[in-house]
């Protein structure tokens, strides 16, 4: 496996209007990790992306440092912040973190580790740079349930490629806490709360269909598109007419608090 980390340079255009928060969730993830971050001393989100975390805890008085292997998802950040840096932003990967030893109070990740092969790396480089007593927050987000589990693990089959992530598995909780335990860190967890996903089963074979998701970037096109068309009839065959089936499910958000020795 390619042990470079993933960068979603092609997916900037795109990605807001294919991944995020409902804006009543983004509030309610805001205040919760707000509550648990330092305001004055600098916090450090690896994969900033476009922002879609960092620039409303900027806006709450967090005072926040980005980074990202990505500077195609960080000019949609600035463009979204007026075409100019809100906050220090560096090109960089998460595995060679450039700063110094115990540079912040805080850091934080959401929907990173999956992209990237060494992600112990990135932890460790997290408490490098993270003080001691500085804690870490993190969440891994999910791969989708139900149909979309199903029809996932079928396209890979289909398109001949591996439906697993470059890095970490979206779901293994139990593998993050014990790469966090093997530094001494005190695990935790922040108050959860509930957001609904509002794609469609219909949409996400359409998005499968043109390469939106990481985890299909590895397939030829030729084979991309035969798969797309095979899984739909399957998933119809399997689930009924995809435009009938629920158009929207609802989640718990969890994230876990890592405070360093």
């Amino acid at each position: 496996m390619d042990a470079r980390s993933v960068s979603f340079d092609r997916a900037a255009e795109y990605y807001d209007a294919t991944r995020g928060r409902s804006a009543t969730a983004t509030a309610r993830e805001t205040a919760v990790l707000a509550a648990a971050l330092p305001r004055e001393a600098p916090v450090l989100e690896i994969g900033v992306g476009t922002g879609q975390v960092a620039l409303p805890l900027h806006e709450a008085g967090v005072s926040m440092v980005g980074l990202d292997l990505s500077l195609a998802m960080m000019t949609v950040l600035m463009d979204k912040a007026g075409s100019r840096r809100p906050f220090p932003l560096v090109n960089g990967d998460a595995t060679a973190l450039p700063f110094g030893d115990d540079r912040f109070d805080a850091a934080l990740f959401r929907w990173v580790l999956h992209l990237i092969p060494d992600w112990r790396d990135a932890i460790a480089e997290l408490v490098r740079v993270v003080r001691p007593g500085g804690v870490v927050l993190a969440t891994l987000g999910g791969a989708g349930s139900g149909p979309k589990s199903a029809i996932r693990k079928r396209f890979a089959e289909l398109a001949g490629i591996d439906g697993r992530p470059a890095g970490l598995d979206w779901s293994d909780l139990d593998g993050l806490d014990e790469a966090f335990r093997r530094h001494g860190a005190v695990i935790g967890e922040l108050e959860p709360f509930e957001d609904q996903d509002t794609e469609t089963v219909e949409e996400y074979v359409q998005f499968l269909a043109d390469d939106r998701y990481s985890w299909t970037w590895s397939a030829t096109e030729e084979a991309r598109l035969r798969a797309a068309v095979e899984v739909r009839a399957w998933a119809e065959a399997e689930f009924g007419p995809l435009e009938k089936l629920p158009a929207t499910t609802t989640y718990t958000v969890q994230w876990r608090t890592y405070r360093l020795p």
